[in-house]
C-alpha cells in the first residue's frame, strides 16, 4: 500500500527548486493546465529520494475563495497520486529527475473526471519525453 502515498519526499517544497522551475524549466499546456517541468539526466543531491517531484496551484484571479483552491489541490494531488508510478518507474529506469508544477488555470471548479483524465494526458507526454531522452543517451 506504501507505494501509492503522496509523502513529502515526492513533493516540490523547495522555494529555491520552484523558483527554478518557473525561471529555466520548459512549459507544456494541457487544457486546463499550464505545466513546469525540469528533466534532468541525474538526480539532484537535494532530492535522492525521490526521483519525481511534484506541486499544484491554483490561482486567485478567478478563485478566491481559499476552499475553491484547495478543493482544485486535493483533486489534482489525488489524480497525480494515482497515475503517477507508470512515469516513476520510466523515470527510475532512465536515472531522470523530473520535477514538475502544474498550475489550474481553468475558470470554473472541475469536476474529478475532467482532471483525471486531463492529468493522466499529460503524464503521457512526459512519459514520451522520458523515452526520447532515453534513446538519445543510448
Amino acid at each position: 500500500m506504501k507505494q501509492f502515498t503522496l509523502g513529502k519526499t515526492e513533493r516540490l517544497k523547495s522555494r529555491k527548486q520552484i523558483e527554478r522551475l518557473f525561471k529555466e524549466g520548459k512549459t507544456i499546456t494541457v487544457t486546463p493546465f499550464k505545466i513546469f517541468y525540469i528533466l534532468e539526466k541525474e538526480l539532484a543531491p537535494v532530492s535522492k529520494t525521490s526521483s519525481l517531484l511534484f506541486g499544484v496551484g491554483a490561482g486567485t484571479k478567478h478563485f478566491k475563495k481559499a476552499v475553491d483552491r484547495n478543493r482544485i489541490k486535493r483533486l489534482v494531488r489525488e489524480a497525480y497520486r494515482l497515475q503517477r508510478n507508470e512515469l516513476n518507474v520510466k523515470l527510475i529506469e532512465n536515472k531522470l529527475q523530473l520535477n514538475v508544477f502544474f498550475i489550474y488555470t481553468g475558470k470554473e471548479l472541475p469536476l474529478y473526471n475532467l482532471v483525471y483524465e486531463k492529468l493522466g494526458v499529460a503524464l503521457q507526454k512526459f512519459t514520451k519525453i522520458t523515452d526520447e531522452i532515453a534513446e538519445t543517451n543510448s
